[in-house]
This record gives C-alpha cells, structure tokens and sequence, in this order.
C-alpha cells in the first residue's frame, strides 16, 4: 500500500482533548437525530428511519463498500467528549448529479429590456431550469448544536473544514468542482416563496414534500417544471427577493466559502431560491494548504499556570475500522521539513507511531 494510504489498523482509545471530529457510526443515531432537529433539511431530515438510511450509507462509503464511488456520502461529526454528546455535522456528496439522479438548478441570467416609443428601459432577472448528469461534488449538512454555535473554540470553522481535509487526503474520490448550495432567506415556518410562486403551482407538491421526494427520484421536476423563460418580474416580490440571496442563518458559510475559493455562480436551487457557490477543487485553499507527511513525536511540556494556546491546526489520522477517519483539533502540531511534528498526548489520542503518517491543516 502506498505510504501516503497507510492506516492504522485499530482506533485510538484515549481522548486528551476535549472536542474530536470522525466519521459518523452507527451508534451516532441518536445524536445525529438531535442535530437534525435543528435544520431538517434535504441531507439532514428530522426522520429516524432516513437518519439510519443516511450514517449506514456514509458507513459503506468511508469502508469502500459502495463500488461506484459516484454514489458515496461521508457524513462527519463533532463530538464533545466532556459533554458526551454531539456538538455538529457536516456532509460531502461525492457527486451531485449522475444519468438516474440530475444535478438541477435555476440558471440567473439578466436580460435587458428597452422601448423607445415608450422611452422605458427594464432588466429582468430570467431563470431557465438546468440539468446536470455529469455534476461537482457536494459539500452540506452543516449543522451546529445552539449550545455550540458561539463558542470561541471555533466548533463551526472546525466541522467545516474537516471535509476539505477528507477532499484532500482522498483526492481521487471527488470531482474537478466543489459547490455549496446555501439557505436562501426563509419565514420562520420555513416557508419558501419562491416554491409557492413557481413549484408549487406545476406540481401541486408543498415545499417539504417535494423536497423529500427530490432526494430519492427527481423524475417530476422535468416532467411537470417548465422548460422555458421564467421571467421573475412576474412573480410575487416576497419571491422575487429571496432569489440568489443568502439567508442570515447562512452568512458566516458564505464567508467562509469566498474567503477559500469559492464564488457565485448565478445558480439557485428551484425549490428555494437558494445561491449555488462553486470552486475548483484544486483552487480551494484548504486543499491547497493541506499536508500529508509522517509524524515526528516529540515530548512537550506546558506549566500548568500556563494559559492553553490557542488551537491552530486539525490533525488527522485514518484507519482500516471505523470511524475510519479521525481529527483533533492540535495547538502544537506543525511541519517541519519531511516530518509533521505532534505531541506524544496528540499520539497516544489518534494512535498513531513514529513515521506513521498524518495530515494537517491550519485553521486559518
């Protein structure tokens, strides 16, 4: 096996810090149950039964059970050691689109309008349903517990980047483009006015079910949506306002996004309105600065008097069992020459041996 690929043949048993990230097991039901309550959404439903469906799904594709890799989901979770519960997900989708399963958007396009007679001029926002059977890898189910969401361990930043580091040290699973598709602007009942004025009206589905429904079979979409022009001038101004816009809930996401590579690409989801981000993958800077290396370990001592340091890196190791993939956030660990330098306490969590090899990736 290349050395890049060595494992480690057993998982750590020891936890030294308080906060690690790993792929989601099954015996994570229950707190991924939780952490759906408070999205509920198209990757992260508040439904048991697709809970199961989805961690089983995410289990078979991080042990490269599911051949056609095309088909893999990795779901990731952040869990509290000292809290004993989960504390975020995350979720890459290795490839949004295929021939049974389109990748589906509304292109935005402006389209200007002028009469001479009547000495008027007008742009239009035109929306023109597009399908994708050869489409980028996904990147979503970015859920963050309320008790963690402000906390200044940078939880969110953290669960985040966990699945660029995946990218990365998996290159060969994923596409050519990354994109992030972000909450447009939503009531508090979660209704979307864009799905009222348009969905809604070819389908007679509401939101919810049609949402549910695209995930498994999206046969309906091109049979009952329109092929044309969407003029969205036509369309009611609570909808017409939600389009390509990025819902408060998603503002820190959409920086975090620009501030890596990626950008907007005047692509929304036809159910909500909701802006499609893309980047290159080998453009994202987190693929980028991510670096794989065998560790060096090194004995460190701190003063107890001594206040922490702040955590600057994630620090990863994989394994042949699950969970397969396991991350600890590291405020020591950095490359040095041909080695990455890490602690013996950092070691002994992610059971790793001198020249095993690790990866890294600061948390910028």
């Amino acid at each position: 096996m290349d050395e890049a690929r060595r494992l480690v043949s057993t998982p750590p048993k020891m936890n030294t810090t308080r906060y690690e990230l790993r792929a989601v097991t099954r015996e994570d039901v229950g707190d991924v149950l939780e952490l759906a309550r408070h999205l509920n959404s198209v990757n992260l439903p508040f439904n048991a039964k697709t809970i199961e469906e989805l961690i089983t799904l995410s289990e078979r594709s991080f042990a490269g059970e599911i051949e056609d890799i095309r088909r893999r989901e990795y779901i990731f979770l952040l869990y509290d050691h000292e809290a004993k519960r989960a504390a975020g997900t995350s979720l890459i989708v290795a490839q949004l689109g295929r021939r049974d399963a389109p990748y589906i958007y509304f292109q935005v396009r402006k389209e200007e309008r002028y009469s001479k007679t009547l000495d008027r001029y007008f742009v239009h926002d035109v929306l023109k349903m597009h399908y994708s059977y050869n489409g980028p890898t996904e990147i979503g189910g970015l859920v963050m517990h309320p008790d963690y969401r402000r906390s200044p361990d940078r939880l969110g930043t953290m669960i985040s980047y966990v699945r660029f580091l995946w990218i990365a040290a998996r290159r060969e699973l994923f596409q050519d483009q990354v994109l992030a598709e972000l909450l447009p602007p939503l009531d508090e009942d979660r209704t979307s006015h864009l799905w009222e004025a348009v969905g809604h009206q070819f389908t007679g589905l509401t939101y919810r079910e049609a949402d549910h429904l695209s995930k498994k079979n999206k046969e309906f979409i091109r049979g009952l949506f329109p092929g044309g022009d969407i003029y969205a001038s036509v369309l009611p101004p609570e909808a017409q306002a939600v389009i390509g816009q990025v819902g408060k809930q998603t503002k820190g996401v959409e920086k975090l996004l620009r501030r890596v590579g990626f950008a907007y690409v005047h692509r929304v989801d036809p159910f909500d309105g909701g802006p499609h981000f893309v980047a290159n993958t080998a453009d994202i800077a987190l693929i980028q600065q991510a670096v794989s290396r065998p560790c060096s370990i090194r004995q460190t001592e701190r003063s107890p008097s001594s206040e922490p340091p702040k955590r600057s890196a994630l620090l990863a190791a994989s394994y042949e069992t699950a969970p397969w993939f396991r991350v600890i956030p590291s405020p020591t660990a950095r490359p040095n020459g041909p080695h990455i330098e890490v602690s013996s306490a950092e070691a002994a969590q992610l059971d790793i041996s001198d020249g095993q090899v690790v990866w890294f990736l600061p948390l910028v």
